[in-house]
């Protein structure tokens, strides 16, 4: 790289950009300060949101200056990320950004533009998203660093080893995709020794790009901050269970991208310490997350990242509270698996473990649970276009919930990042009558 790349990373991000970006989270700090009440029934949402940006912003825009100062790894939330970083990889996920253009409005916009390259519009709107932005240049974070390597797992869906394949393919870069067996029942041990040796056989591939050999030290402090970051996640979306709620589950899909992006990194286990802090203070002060809070429900599946306002507005007017959402789990049930005394071992589990990689049976159990543990009155069940594994079964999901838990249950039928396939008005009515059935239920 040239010298001046290297100043560019320097200056622009290391001196000027980081600094910029921490007065702009203290100036939007201030001015949420001002405002001690929200609309319509509900609290603003959590302070932490500000960290989060500035976090996730920091990481992005070192993605802008990275290319030549560190080896670049395009990863899937699903794969061992904790190799790459004790290699000191720069790590960018595609479907965390493609979750930000949704948030930010431009999924259809990028969407369009693989579209009219071929790409089919039954594919998963992440898939399009990224893609779209590839081709067209547009991004929701400035520039994408060019990858080193690529890593994937199937542990979430085949849609994701595919379509990092095709990025390796336009890129030209390596490609790795860590093989995960289904899980109907408990992981076995053939399982996890067939995992770990794809883990094993990762780490000489990664070595040669990055340049030099794996700490297995850092190797087991990388484990160890996404173990404690994982626990306290788990410990945030636990305080649900409290009543009044402190939080939404709103809150916990806006915070969740540092444990999906960041895990393994000092700064993420600082925010979630800071982030319970701040949810413990609300439930001292006997604060809910929405006033008064007269029912409260569970959200399965993704959200529905370019309507989540609205959504919690609404609801939040008729005293409902989504408190929790089993798509937010992923990582904090996850944490009591993950060891830092036997790093590859617990990696092979944790990453056989996730929850789309699992059983119909696991994931309805599961969904019980949660109805019992944390009082809930209903379920919203949204029904994905794009995310087919997460939405299979959610008819036999839905009677069961009514059948079972005397429990109404609403299908609503979208798209995580598309707004083509979402209407406002019929999700409006179905929502309306949802909550009246759930009134006339209590």
């Amino acid at each position: 790289m040239s010298l001046s790349g290297y100043v560019d990373y320097a200056v622009k991000y290391g001196l000027v950009g980081r600094s910029l970006l921490r007065i702009e989270r203290l100036q939007s700090e201030r001015r949420a300060r001002r405002t001690h009440q929200g609309a319509d029934g509900v609290l603003p949402p959590l302070r932490a949101r500000f960290r989060m940006k500035e976090l996730l912003s920091r990481q992005y825009l070192e993605g802008n200056y990275v290319s030549g100062v560190r080896k670049v790894a395009w990863v899937a939330t699903g794969a061992p990320v904790e190799v790459l970083q004790a290699l000191d990889y720069f790590v960018y996920y595609p479907d965390n950004h493609s979750a930000m253009c949704g948030a930010r409005k431009m999924g259809v916009e990028l969407a369009a533009v693989a579209e009219q390259a071929g790409y089919s519009s039954d594919i998963c709107s992440y898939p399009r998203t990224e893609i779209g932005a590839f081709l067209s240049g547009r991004s929701a974070v400035g520039k994408i660093p060019k990858p080193d390597l690529i890593v994937c797992s199937n542990n979430i869906c085949q849609t994701v080893a595919q379509w990092y394949q095709v990025m390796a393919a336009y890129h030209g870069a390596p490609f790795v995709n860590i093989d995960t067996p289904f899980l109907y029942d408990e992981p076995r041990e053939h399982d996890v020794a067939y995992v770990k040796r794809q883990i094993e056989e990762l780490i000489p591939v990664a070595e040669k790009i990055a340049g030099q050999r794996l700490d297995y030290r850092r190797l087991r402090e990388a484990v160890r901050l996404g173990k404690e970051a994982s626990d306290l996640w788990l410990q945030i979306l636990e305080r649900a269970r409290h009543r009044p709620s402190p939080l939404t589950a709103f809150d916990a899909f806006v915070n969740m991208g540092p444990i999906v992006a960041l895990r393994g990194m000092p700064s993420t286990v600082a925010f979630y310490r800071d982030m319970l802090a701040e949810v413990d203070a609300r439930i001292a002060a006997g604060a809910g997350a929405v006033a008064p809070e007269r029912m409260r429900v569970l959200w399965d599946n993704r959200p529905i990242w370019y309507r989540l306002n609205w959504l919690w507005r609404l609801l939040g007017k008729h005293g409902v509270n989504v408190v929790l959402s089993n798509y937010t789990y992923g990582w904090a049930e996850l944490a009591p698996v993950m060891d830092a005394g036997r790093p590859l071992d617990s990696m092979a589990r944790v990453y056989l473990l996730p929850y789309l990689n699992r059983s119909l049976r696991h994931k309805l159990d599961s969904m019980t649970r949660m109805v019992r543990d944390f009082d809930l009155q209903g379920v919203i069940l949204h029904s994905d276009r794009s995310c087919k594994p997460y939405s299979i079964g959610q008819i036999d999901q839905r009677e069961r919930m009514v059948k079972e838990l005397g429990v109404p249950a609403l299908l609503l039928e979208a798209d995580h990042n598309d707004a083509r396939v979402f209407s406002e008005e019929q999700a409006q009515a179905r929502l309306d009558a949802f909550v009246e059935t759930m009134e006339a239920v209590r």
